[in-house]
């Protein structure tokens, strides 16, 4: 049984704080298809409770963590746009080993958002 496990979080960089309440998706990827796997929403933290892919059920391939922003922005006056700029962001990312931690956090602003491969 692999042993690796994914975790993610949100910091909203344009307050600097960790962003809570936004919902997070996770999808496996194969070709056109997208099947949903997980689902979590962000903690007081920017985390999810628990890690968003437990221990046991990650396999190599193709995945695609999407991040429900724009209400966030709203609630936040960070975007006052009436057509949002940033709403659901979509991160696709590979997963090689099977028996690794991987954590793919979003670094958000109402205009822009970064990520990379964490620890």
């Amino acid at each position: 049984m692999a042993t690796g496990y994914l975790t993610t979080h949100v910091l909203d960089t344009a307050r600097g704080v960790p962003a809570n309440g936004i919902t997070i998706a996770l999808y496996r990827v194969s070709g056109n298809s997208h099947r949903k796997i997980a689902e979590a929403v962000t903690n007081v933290d920017g985390r999810t409770d628990t890690p968003i892919l437990p221990e046991g059920k990650m396999t190599s391939g193709q995945y695609e963590l999407i991040f429900f922003c724009g209400d966030y922005l709203d609630a936040h006056e960070l975007n006052s746009d009436p057509v949002k700029f940033l709403d659901q962001i979509p991160i696709r990312f590979g997963i090689t080993d099977e028996d690794a931690h991987y954590h793919v956090p979003l670094l958000l602003s109402p205009y822009g958002y970064s990520t990379y491969r964490g620890s």
